[in-house]
């Protein structure tokens, strides 16, 4: 099959998970006790057979680039792989592109440079296990110049309403794009676009000083376009806010869902690290919970989700919470419907409760 070239484009994610992203951006948030989300996007290129990703990103990109490093973990360090972090670099003067166009414009060489005659793009916030060589092979059997990815959603969330949805004919051809909650044809933000097709609509949107790629060149131009869609029916979820991060990471505990996510297809990959087993000492209780490597429990943990390294005293409470790495509870400490970002210190006596529809939020390296 003709190669395909994977790219992450990231500029639009802003800061969209609160005091998460207050010191990385969205697509580096750990996710699933040992996960961060960007590693579903890269594992299910990878596992769809592209072999060069690049990633566009805007700010706060360190993280990233140190949980990535050179793309080995997902099999992108080999002659024939390689993953590129492509952070803004605006030095042509004569440069009048806005928005992610300011990317697509000074990384036309990527783009030039790559056999691929179509490119796969996509964010961070659909969370999924699937391959996309169907999609890739549908995309080729009828010509399109762009194919979008739709997952039906019977029941959209809030997490659901900012979302676009598609409208097509019998045929698959889709007709406009919408906001219409009663449609259940959600787009993922994944699409497969001929790589002609995008470079011409880069050219039309910065003559014509726009600055959103998909909503002004592809949806903008629809009429000129010949646009299919393909649904992908697995499991799968949105995150683009603190309450649906934090509603699927909890929804993880059901083993139904995690077997769909984790184990229905191929592996979702990760960067590596060595951790001891967790040690649950003699007096713990621990239920319904996710719990990593190199977690010491000595109390109380239901519900929950905790993270590499963490440590819970022997008279502390977790419940329905999620505690990310390193994170240090004393005796005597209540947590319920919470969230701690990594590396954070709740000393003893501390009561922290927020609700379920709004988590208590505390960003990372704090001290409570």
């Amino acid at each position: 099959m003709e190669p395909l070239l994977g790219l992450i484009n990231l500029d639009n994610e802003h800061d969209f998970l609160e005091e998460l992203t207050y010191f990385r951006c969205g697509a580096a948030t750990p996710f699933a006790g040992r996960y961060r989300m960007i590693d579903f996007t890269l594992s299910n290129m990878v596992n769809s057979g592209v072999e060069e990703v690049a990633i566009f990103t805007n700010h706060k990109y360190r993280a990233l680039m140190d949980h990535i490093k050179t793309g080995a973990d997902w099999e992108l360090a080999r002659r024939h792989g390689r993953v590129f972090i492509l952070p803004p670099d605006w030095n042509d003067p004569t440069d009048i592109s806005r928005g992610d166009l300011r990317h697509f414009h000074n990384n036309r060489d990527f783009f030039h440079r790559s056999k691929a005659e179509n490119v796969i793009i996509s964010g961070s916030q659909y969370l999924t296990n699937v391959n996309a060589l169907k999609a890739y092979e549908y995309h080729l059997e009828r010509d399109a110049d762009v194919t979008v990815i739709q997952t039906n959603v019977p029941e959209p969330g809030d997490e659901h309403r900012q979302l676009l949805r598609i409208e097509s004919d019998e045929d698959g051809w889709v007709k406009g794009f919408s906001s219409d909650p009663a449609n259940s044809k959600v787009f993922t933000n994944v699409y497969i676009i001929k790589k002609e097709v995008l470079l011409q609509l880069v050219d039309f949107c910065i003559a014509y000083h726009k600055d959103n790629f998909f909503l002004d060149g592809v949806r903008g131009k629809l009429p000129d376009l010949k646009i299919q869609h393909y649904s992908f029916n697995g499991y799968g979820m949105f995150i683009n806010s603190i309450q649906s991060y934090y509603k699927n990471n909890l929804s993880l505990l059901q083993p139904d869902n995690y077997k769909k996510l984790f184990f229905k297809n191929q592996l979702i990959k990760t960067k590596l690290s060595n951790e001891p087993p967790a040690k649950y000492v003699n007096g713990s209780a621990v239920t319904k919970s996710m719990v990593s490597n190199g977690c010491v429990i000595e109390g109380t943990v239901d519900n929950s989700v905790l993270f590499r390294g963490v440590k819970i005293s022997p008279t502390a409470t977790v419940k329905n919470s999620i505690i990310m790495q390193r994170c240090v509870i004393e005796d005597n400490v209540h947590l319920e419907n919470v969230i701690l970002d990594k590396d954070v210190h709740v000393s003893a006596g501390q009561q922290l409760i927020g609700s379920k529809d709004k988590p208590y939020v505390v960003a990372k390296r704090q001290r409570v």
